[in-house]
């Protein structure tokens, strides 16, 4: 109802925000996952952390059986 994309993590502590779109949402994504690293002292191996966006949508459509 709120038309806001949303993220959480059960990877990253503290990782829960919204933005009016995707890509809004993708570069908040982005900024907090690198500040939350830090501030959660997140040591990894490697130059760079992939980061996995995935969308779902539902959508649902009358059912003609039902009366």
């Amino acid at each position: 109802e709120a038309s806001v994309w949303v993220a959480t993590s059960s990877d990253i502590e503290g990782l829960a925000t919204e933005a009016g779109t995707l890509e809004e949402l993708r570069t908040k994504v982005l900024t907090m996952v690198e500040e939350l690293l830090v501030l959660n002292g997140g040591s990894f191996a490697g130059s760079e952390i992939p980061v996995h966006i995935m969308a779902e949508d539902l959508s649902r459509v009358r059912n003609p059986a039902f009366n």
